[in-house]
Order: structure tokens, then sequence, then C-alpha cells
């Protein structure tokens, strides 16, 4: 859930043999660090490429000794801040900076939010979800972290928002809602909540949540964490056992049945905040009224694997997609590498085919971190199905790296990926490259319902040609066959992802979204266009929002 990976630094060093030069140029924050391989010999571990870091934040202010030695002071700092704030928050003003019609939220205490997803219904797509890890949560006495964003008006502004409230975990043990947002909708408004729920003190009790509510209501009520805003909730999973973690959840919903995955991590240590020794992709069926399963295992035996990803087909086919990787077997030294597979259940069936493989990525993103960034970004492969010549297609995109040097620690010039099928995973198109040129990461694809082609969005770095550093996003129409028909830069400015006072370069999630529908794309991101007081103090500068564009394919 919340570890963290080795430096980019350290692992250079370690590559040229120059392993002092880390004591001279190791950051002085663990936030600026997000590679780095421990956090302590008590805290957190090695497990850190696969798990969730968005509650990062929120165990090292809790546990400030859990941090490195020369950032315990900023985290015991921001504690107490966090703490001063949590009795009397202080407003900083809505803030200015590059399109800022187009954020997302009402947040003005400059804290940030990220991971975005994104979901809507109605005419003309006029209801729209967006969810996010929110740290205002860090000033909610509750705790509760992940944060949903309602509009009436198609996503041009922000009508209600607020937190997911707790959920009951059996006899009265409320636990509350701790990101890896995932938000869908029905086609008559009936809006679903995905998240993790764990204690943030020590992750147990944890399992994933599920949320429903309506259009009508979110409009209407208080917002926060007002539970009315999300009258029904439940637990789709839970850990049972302190040496169980759940992390990384997604879903998708047909109108009539809501498929949850998620990811089963083993680890020796308590709680997870160490190694762990073997992790399952699971799955979970609910009905509307959210009676769901009990959760099937998807992998099988495989020892080592992350990031599944669910979508139900036109015809009611289920289509479950992950990755399995090398890490458990090398250390979670490089070079790693990953394998993506793909199961399939008939229409309302809850039996599932046998795993085929989709393809093999030698060069993944992940232990190997960008070239010219800081951030954790790993590949995680997105899937949607379409109806092409009167056949079910599969399409599943990723991003992995053109080179990979320094003995696989450093990632250079990543591309995005895609290959398709028409028979279930049993054939597979030849790869396609998507993107042109640049550092390119955390795809999303839509299979644009009632238009012929795909919406794919990602990361790229590519209008900062000296550097590779800033970053765009760009949505691109892409035809069933895999041909980029036409490229949109959605951000005007190329947004500075380093520029987040309390997350700094280390952390923009680990992915964001595009749905389209009828040839209009909705594409809820990440950057720090806004500038704003952090808490009120100092002065306006940028920080991390979550933003929602609307553009035409």
């Amino acid at each position: 859930m919340v570890l963290v990976w080795q430096s980019r630094r350290a692992r250079i060093a370690k590559a040229v043999g120059l392993a002092a030069v880390v004591a001279l140029v190791a950051a002085p924050f663990a936030g600026a660090t997000p590679h780095q391989r421990s956090i302590s010999p008590d805290g957190l571990g090695p497990a850190a490429g696969k798990l969730s870091s968005a509650p990062v934040t929120r165990y090292l202010i809790a546990h400030p000794e859990a941090a490195p030695e020369g950032a315990r002071p900023r985290y015991e700092e921001l504690r107490a801040l966090i703490e001063q704030h949590r009795a009397a928050s202080t407003s900083s003003g809505p803030g200015t900076g590059p399109l800022s019609s187009a954020v997302f939220n009402h947040d003005d205490t400059g804290l940030p939010q990220n991971e975005e997803s994104i979901a809507a219904c109605g005419h003309h797509g006029q209801n729209v979800l967006g969810g996010t890890n929110d740290y205002r949560g860090l000033l909610d006495p509750e705790e509760n972290f992940t944060g949903w964003h309602f509009s009436t008006n198609g996503g041009s502004s922000v009508r209600n928002e607020g937190l997911l409230p707790a959920i009951d975990f059996g006899g009265g043990t409320m636990v509350p809602s701790g990101g890896d947002p995932v938000d869908i909708s029905t086609r008559d408004c009936t809006f679903l909540a995905v998240d993790l729920n764990y204690d943030p003190e020590d992750f147990f009790p944890n399992g994933v949540g599920i949320y429903r509510s309506d259009a009508a209501t979110l409009a209407r009520c208080p917002g926060g964490t007002d539970p009315s805003c999300w009258p029904d909730r439940e637990v789709v999973a839970q850990s049972t056992d302190p040496h169980v973690l759940l992390d990384k959840p997604w879903a998708y919903t047909d109108g009539k049945y809501v498929w949850v995955v998620y990811s089963e991590f083993r680890c020796p240590d308590v709680g997870c905040t160490g190694v762990y020794t073997s992790n399952s992709i699971m799955a979970v069926r609910c009905t509307l009224d959210l009676a769901c399963t009990d959760p099937m295992l998807i992998s099988g035996d495989q020892p080592s694997i992350q990031f599944g990803d669910v979508t139900i087909a036109p015809d009611g086919s289920t289509y479950i997609t992950w990755e399995q990787d090398n890490d458990l077997e090398t250390g979670f030294e490089p070079p790693e590498h990953m394998t993506f597979w793909l199961r399939v259940a008939p229409p309302g069936s809850t039996t599932f085919g046998p795993p085929r493989q989709v393809a093999e990525e030698p060069l993944n993103i992940g232990i190997a971190p960008l070239h010219a960034n800081d951030f954790r970004v790993a590949t995680y492969p997105k899937s949607d199905v379409k109806v092409v010549n009167g056949k079910t297609r599969v399409f599943v995109v990723w991003d992995g790296c053109r080179a990979r040097a320094l003995g696989d620690s450093v990632c250079e010039e990543p591309a995005i990926r895609m290959r398709y099928s028409d028979n279930q995973g049993v054939s597979w198109s030849g790869t396609r490259t998507l993107s042109a040129g640049g550092d390119n990461y955390f795809p999303t694809i839509s299979a644009n319902e009632g238009g012929r082609n795909l919406a794919v969005a990602w990361y790229t770095s590519r209008f900062d040609p000296v550097f590779h550093n800033r970053q765009d996003v760009e949505v691109t129409e892409v035809t069933p066959e895999g041909r980029v028909v036409d490229r949109q830069r959605l951000t005007r400015v190329s947004n500075e992802t380093e520029a987040d006072p309390l997350l700094g370069g280390a952390f923009i999630g680990d992915y964001f979204e595009v749905l389209a529908r009828h040839d209009v794309a909705l594409t809820h991101f990440n950057a720090n266009y806004r500038s704003v007081k952090l808490l009120g103090e100092g002065f306006p500068i940028p920080q991390q929002d979550n933003f929602l564009i609307r553009s035409h394919l």
C-alpha cells in the first residue's frame, strides 16, 4: 500500500560503483525520493513497487519515526501543523493560475489531489463524478481520504464535493476511506465509488469498499463526509489477517452487475509495512443493491502480480487483465520484466476461462524509474472492449521503456503500446505504438460508446524536448485497428510535476482516467497549475490539483 522505492540516484550510484555518492546527494525529505528502498529497519520496506503510494504521507505523518533520519523533523513539523489545522482550518482563497477554469475541486487549503477517476451519465453526460486521493483528508477528524467531486453541467464546474465516509466493517468498527478511487455509473445515473478502506495508523483492518448514490442525492446533500451523500456503503472484501493487505481496486458496471478486482498481498510482518511474500488478483461480483459474491482467485498460482483491470463487454462477458512480474524472484532488484494476462467469463457467469497471455514487456517502467522525473511510476496495463465488425474486440494498452540504462536502473523514452484480440485472447494483433516521442506514461483507454474510434490518453514530456521533464496530457483518437488519427494536447502550458509543496516530485498518483462517449471525451488528470497558500501560510505557490477537460474526438 504505502511503501516507497529505492531512489533513482541511489540506483545510479550503485550501478556505477559510487555508493558513497548516495550520502552526499540523498534528498532530505522522503517525499522527494519515491523509489527509496527502505525507510527504516522497522519501517517501510522494499515492496513499494507494487503497493499503493497515496497513503505514505498519512503513515509518515502518524509515524515520523519511520521516515529516513533526515526527513523526520519535516514529518514531525507537518504532523503538528495538521493537528493544528484540524482544530481550525485556514482558508487560503480560490487561487489563480493556468487552466484555472478546469480545476475540478473547491480546495482552498493548498493540499494535494491526485490519482483521478471519472464517471458520467445523463443527457449529454451532464452529471459527472470525479474521484481523487484528497489530502484534505489529513484535516478530517475521521481521517477519510477519498475525494468525490460532482458536477451537474458536464464538468464545467463542481456542484458539490466531499470525502467518502467511513464504512462499518462489522461490530461497529468504522474504517475510513483511504484513496485509490474508482468511479463508475449506470445509464440511469446510479453512481458507484470504489476505494481502499483501512486504519491509517497501521493499515489493519483493511479492505475494499463500495459506495452507492445517485445524481439527485449528490447534487443536494450537505457534502463533506455527511453520510447522507452516500447512503449505501458495503465492504466488498476485507482482510481478517493482519498479514494480508488488500490493494489497488478497479471496477466496472453494465447496469446489472458491478465487478471489482483488487490485489491481495501476503506479508511476514503485521500491516504489510515490509516485504510481501506473494500476491494475487482477486475479483468480486456485486449486484446494484451491493450484494456481493465471495472473493474469487483470478491469477491462479502466479507468484508476483498486481494492477488488475476489469471491463464488461456489451454482450455481458467479463474481461480481467493483470500484470505478472519477476520481482519476488529478483528480490525487487532490476532487471524487472512483465507479462500481461487476460481471463474472460461468459455473459452472466462467474466462471472464468483459462489465462491468456496478452504480451510480454521486458522493458516495463517500475523498478527502472523515469530518467528525468522522481515521481513513482509503474507499468499498469489498462483495457476496454468494443464491438468491431460484429465481434467483441478487447484492447490492452501499457507503457514500456524504449531503453533501460545503467543496469536497467533508468527508464528512457517510454512509449505507449497497444494490442487487441477478437477471440477473447486466444490470439493477438501485433503491438502498435501510439505515442510520438518523448517520455509517455500512465495510459488510459475508453471504448467511446456510440463513436467509431477509441480514446486513449497519457502523460507525455514530448513538448519539453530538451529535458523531458515537464508534463502534458495528450488525448488521441485511435481506430479499432490501432492507427492514431488525431492528437490533442489538452494542456496549453506544460506542468512542472515537482512544484507541489507537500509532495514535491514524489507522487502524482498511479493513474488518471479518460472517459469518452459519442465522441466527447472527459479527461480527469493531475497538475500543479493553481497557486494557493499552503494551509493559509506563506505565499500563494503552485500546488497539486485535479483538473477536468472536455474535448471532442
